[in-house]
């Protein structure tokens, strides 16, 4: 003979370091991922940033540990990290650059190297300006 019987929803959840809980109640809905993909210069933006930020806390000793890590040249790693030299308006944009469906980026990486050469942060953003208005050729 068996006893009473108790039924309730649950679900894990993982908390830090992977660890799993036991919580009561459905799971939540997962999250929309919009269509389409995160342009390259979004990516590689992302990227100059996080590299900046593990140097800057020492896990790495400098670009050169980053190129020989990443298997790419130091020019390569210097062209990424020069990113970081755009004004902070221009970096948000770029971070934050529409999905891609289809087709080539809205904006180079390539285009953008040339106003990373600008060292006034105006001349940047009327650069950025006139190059997000003209399409890809």
């Amino acid at each position: 003979m068996m006893g009473p019987t108790v039924e309730c929803t649950v679900h894990f959840k993982v908390r830090h370091h992977g660890q799993k809980s036991l919580q009561s109640g459905a799971a939540p809905a997962a999250p929309t991922i919009e269509p389409g993909r995160v342009p390259r210069l979004s990516r590689l933006m992302a990227l100059a940033i996080r590299f900046e930020k593990l140097v800057r806390d020492g896990r790495v000793r400098d670009y050169a540990d980053l190129a020989r890590l990443g298997n790419v040249s130091r020019a390569r790693l210097t062209q990424i990290m020069n990113l970081l030299v755009l004004a902070p308006d221009i970096q948000e944009a770029i971070l934050f650059l529409p999905r891609t469906d289809r087709g080539f980026d809205p904006i180079s990486e390539r285009r953008v190297r040339a106003i990373t050469a600008v060292p006034d942060w105006r001349k940047q953003r009327r650069l950025w300006r006139e190059a997000i208005r003209r399409p890809i050729i």
